[in-house]
């Protein structure tokens, strides 16, 4: 799959390419990932890309013809009349698994990184099919949610995670991720010895899998209770899970 990625600032990319497990897949082009400075297209000697808003207030908005040079640009290097175009901003759909999935086994798109107060509507209604939000809140660009996708893309791919690791995670079947235990059996934390549950160490598979069942269904119950609606909805949840979600009086 590839990602084209217009950005003001491609050297925030790099870096995250070189390091870590998702490396696997950007060294392999399993993940094909091409930067696109914008200020390459703009058409003045100062290559500006911005400029105050039409009505007044704060800010600058990203102009529009910048833009449409830069995903013209991309689009003839991918030989797409017209590619799918990702904008990240607070107004769009919320990232979640089920959608990162689906990207993991797609083609890939153009990923618009904004800046400033936005983005000419103008560029949006013509080019982009899809916006993007990681959440609630404001960044300062799209940088850090277009870096974001690609990491989660980039971990589902064949070979970059040991083959079930992945399905373990929190979301990938509607719950949290439970807890998790490693060497020694047992510690000493602020006095009191606390001992891997006895259980982990059984090496019976089928109570391991059960346990770890109901240590996510417990977390999600608390924290997340919208997922457990939605899990019950979907029929996810077994008449073992119920059973044992009613006797946590919550």
């Amino acid at each position: 799959m590839r990602f084209d990625v217009i950005t003001l600032f491609p050297e925030l990319f790099a870096p995250h390419f070189s390091h870590g497990i998702t490396r696997r897949a950007f060294d392999s082009r399993q993940v094909d990932v091409r930067l696109w400075p914008l200020r390459d297209h703009a058409d003045d000697a100062y290559r500006r890309v911005d400029d105050r808003p039409y009505g007044g207030g704060p800010g600058m908005v990203m102009l529009f013809e910048p833009l449409q040079r830069a995903l013209q640009a991309v689009a003839s290097a991918r030989g797409e009349a017209r590619p799918a175009v990702v904008h990240f901003t607070p107004t769009g759909q919320r990232l979640d698994q089920a959608m990162v999935e689906r990207f993991a086994a797609g083609p890939g798109a153009v990923l618009l990184c904004g800046r400033y107060e936005g983005v000419d509507q103008r560029l949006l209604d013509a080019h982009v099919t899809q916006e993007i939000s990681l959440g609630d809140f404001v960044l300062s660009g799209g940088e850090l949610p277009a870096l974001v996708l690609l990491d989660a893309v980039a971990r589902l791919q064949d070979g970059v995670l040991t083959a079930p690791a992945h399905q373990q995670d929190s979301f990938s079947d509607g719950l949290l991720e439970g807890p998790c235990y490693s060497r020694p059996e047992s510690l000493a934390v602020d006095g009191v010895e606390q001992p891997v549950p006895p259980v982990l160490l059984s090496g019976h598979h089928a109570q391991i899998a059960r346990w770890r069942r109901e240590r996510a269904l417990e977390l999600t119950a608390r924290r997340r209770p919208d997922l457990i609606a939605a899990a019950r909805s979907a029929g996810r949840l077994s008449r073992a899970d119920e059973r044992f979600l009613s006797g946590l009086g919550l």
